[in-house]
């Protein structure tokens, strides 16, 4: 397993366990939308608990809500934020 996909795979856990999702992170796509239409129905109060845990997990700052839509979009828009940070290295 690549190290994209298993950092991948822990930001679908993370999502699970802090959301108290009722899907496998397995059901998670890598671009479904987390927010709006088609999406996995989150909300703002989700999307705050998405930001603390990057911060905790991560280390990956969040400073503003601009920043927090570009970045909670899908799975694949964390994994982009955190290579651009250079926080991928946790994996």
């Amino acid at each position: 397993m690549s190290d994209m996909t298993e950092l991948k795979s822990q930001i679908k856990q993370m999502l699970v366990d802090n959301l108290m999702l009722q899907m496998g992170a397995a059901e998670i796509r890598d671009d479904q939308p987390l927010f709006g239409a088609g999406s996995l129905g989150l909300d703002s109060v989700d999307a705050l608990q998405i930001v603390v845990a990057l911060d905790k997990n991560y280390g990956l700052k969040i400073p503003d809500p601009e920043t927090a839509r570009l970045v909670l979009q899908s799975v694949n828009s964390i994994i982009a934020a955190l290579e651009e940070a250079g926080k991928t290295a946790r994996v």
